[in-house]
């Protein structure tokens, strides 16, 4: 079994202090994919670089406190690639591939557009480019599972306050269009949703208010995959057990040899 747990962390060295060491350890992952590291690579301590047994590679942001992805994996991976080729986009840290011979793990961190009009359209930016290689990816005929925040909520059911947020980053019809591309038009697969269809399943809670207590929350961490490995996974979990930021744990064990 191949458990692949995907976090954004909302700070690296915030997530390490409130334990993120010891819980990996015990978690059982064989591939942790972060986002949101808002670290450098001379702020991430060797303790942090050496968690157990397990492989660390980072895609840190040029801006410091922002941004930024990495990958722990238990296998050392074949190849890892940083970034999309695009200067902008690989400026801010946003993506890491691992290549386990047939199989990709990507973690990605697709920019939020909630705090301006110009954050927005970098978002869109963002995600106009982001299909072709994606596309790429699909043709390539390697299994894929992409790991990440997207920043968007895809359906009615994957955000409590719905009615609200229609005309606001993350729910906006246009983000949402995109999101059915990629599923729809390029094959992937939201696996989450295919093993757990109920509703008020959600992966990030706003600060504000009392959100996390009253489960006011929104799916906008996903793993998306190819339909092979796919068809492999049986089970899901959104871990709360413990918070390390905003975002909780999204766990997908497939059945699949790494």
């Amino acid at each position: 079994m191949l458990r692949i747990i995907s976090l954004n962390l909302n700070g690296i060295r915030s997530a390490v202090r409130k334990g993120l060491a010891p819980w990996l350890r015990r978690s059982g992952a064989d591939i942790l994919c972060l986002q949101e590291l808002k670290a450098q690579e001379k702020d991430i301590d060797d303790d942090t670089r050496c968690i157990a047994n397990y492989h660390s590679y980072f895609h840190c942001a040029q801006r410091p406190g922002y941004s930024g992805v990495g990958i722990y994996s238990k296998r050392e991976p074949d190849e890892v690639i940083e970034g999309l080729g695009f200067e902008d986009i690989d400026a801010e840290g946003r993506y890491i591939e691992a290549r386990f011979n047939n199989l990709s793990v990507i973690s990605v961190y697709v920019p939020s557009g909630s705090s301006s009009d110009e954050r927005l359209a970098i978002k869109f930016r963002f995600m106009e480019r982001f299909v072709e290689p994606l596309n790429e990816l699909k043709k390539s005929g390697r299994e894929v599972v992409i790991c990440g925040d997207w920043n968007t909520a895809h359906k009615e059911i994957d955000l409590k306050n719905w009615k609200a947020n229609k005309k606001n980053s993350g729910f906006m019809p246009e983000e949402r269009e995109w999101f059915d591309g990629i599923l729809n038009n390029l094959g992937y697969i939201d696996v989450f949703r295919t093993l757990n269809p109920r509703p008020d399943q959600y992966t990030w809670w706003s600060n504000r208010g009392q959100a996390w207590l009253n489960n006011v929350g929104w799916r906008i961490d996903y793993q998306l995959c190819t339909p092979g490995i796919a068809q492999t996974a049986k089970r899901e979990k959104i871990y709360k057990a413990k918070r390390f930021s905003d975002h909780a744990p999204l766990i997908i064990d497939y059945d699949f040899d790494l």
